[in-house]
C-alpha cells in the first residue's frame, strides 16, 4: 500500500474542509449534486468519445495503482544476474538453460532464453529494446488518456458554471436569491480544478514514476543479459548494475555481490 497517496488523498481533504470551515463556509455550503453531475459525470463521459470503450471504462482501474508501492525487484535482478554470469563463466552459456524456468521475470527470462539459443549480441539488444519500448508506450498511452481527462474537468466546471449563471440571470427579479445562486454557480468551477489539480493529474504524474522506475529496471536486465552473452567477468557486470540502484538498495547488497 502505498502511504503516500492516502496521506495526500486524505490530507487534500481535510485541507480542504479546514479552508472552508475558517473562511466562514460550511461543508454542505460546497456540495451540489448538478455540479457532480456536470463536472465529474459530464467529464468522465467525454473520455468515452476521446478514449476507446475498453479503455475508459478501465481508467479507474490503472488509477488505482498508484495506491500500491511496485517492486521491480531490482535486488534479486543484481543477485541472479550474478549467480547466472558465474554459473555460464564456470559451466558454458548452454548451462544457464536449466536455470531459467526459476526466474519470475518474464523480461529476463526472455532475454537470457535468446544468449541460450546463442543469438548476437546486437539481435538480442534490438528485440529487448523493442520489447521496453513498447511496454513504455503502453504505459504513456494510459498516462495521456489520464491528463486528457484531467484537461476535460475544468472545462465541465467552466460549463457548469456558465449553465449557473444563466439561471440565476432568468431569476434577477429575485434579489436575495442572487448571492446563493451565485455561489452554487461557483462550485463547478471549484469542483473541475479540485479534480484535476488534487486528483486526476497527480495520479498521472505517480504513474510516470513508476513507468520511469520500470523501464530504469529493464535497462538494468539487458545490460546483465549483453554482459553475460558477452562473458564480462560477473564482478564488473555487478558494478554495472548496482549503478541503476538508489544509494540505501545498492548499500544493502553491494558487500554480498562485489564479495571476493
Amino acid at each position: 500500500m502505498d502511504l503516500a497517496s492516502i496521506i495526500g488523498l486524505i490530507g487534500g481533504a481535510i485541507c480542504i474542509v479546514v479552508s472552508v470551515i475558517s473562511s466562514g463556509g460550511s461543508i454542505g455550503g460546497i456540495w451540489d449534486p448538478a455540479s457532480v453531475f456536470m463536472t465529474i459525470g459530464g467529464s468522465y463521459m467525454a473520455m468515452f468519445i476521446a478514449a476507446p470503450l475498453r479503455k475508459a471504462v478501465r481508467i479507474f482501474k490503472i488509477m488505482g495503482r498508484c495506491f500500491k508501492v511496485p517492486d521491480f525487484g531490482e535486488k534479486n535482478i543484481v543477485i541472479n544476474m550474478q549467480a547466472l554470469s558465474e554459473k555460464a563463466r564456470r559451466e558454458g552459456i548452454l548451462a544457464l538453460e536449466d536455470s531459467l524456468d526459476d526466474l519470475d521475470d518474464p523480461f529476463m527470462k526472455t532475454g537470457l532464453r535468446l544468449v541460450v539459443d546463442g543469438t548476437d549480441g546486437n539481435i538480442i539488444r534490438a528485440i529487448m529494446e523493442n520489447e521496453m519500448n513498447q511496454c513504455e508506450a503502453r504505459h504513456m498511452e494510459w498516462i495521456s488518456i489520464i491528463n486528457t481527462w484531467a484537461g476535460f474537468a475544468p472545462g465541465f466546471g467552466m460549463m457548469g458554471t456558465v449553465v449557473g449563471l444563466i439561471g440565476m440571470l432568468r431569476n434577477l427579479e429575485d434579489k436575495s436569491s442572487l448571492g446563493p445562486n451565485m455561489a452554487v454557480a461557483l462550485i463547478t468551477t471549484l469542483y473541475g480544478s479540485m479534480m484535476a489539480n488534487w486528483l486526476i493529474s497527480p495520479f498521472s504524474t505517480k504513474l510516470l514514476a513508476h513507468n520511469t522506475a520500470e523501464m530504469r529496471t529493464k535497462e538494468m536486465i539487458i545490460e546483465g543479459v549483453l554482459a553475460i552473452q558477452a562473458g564480462e567477468n560477473p564482478r564488473i557486470m555487478a558494478q554495472k548494475l548496482l549503478t541503476y540502484l538508489d544509494p540505501i538498495t545498492r548499500k544493502a547488497i553491494e558487500s554480498d555481490v562485489l564479495k571476493d
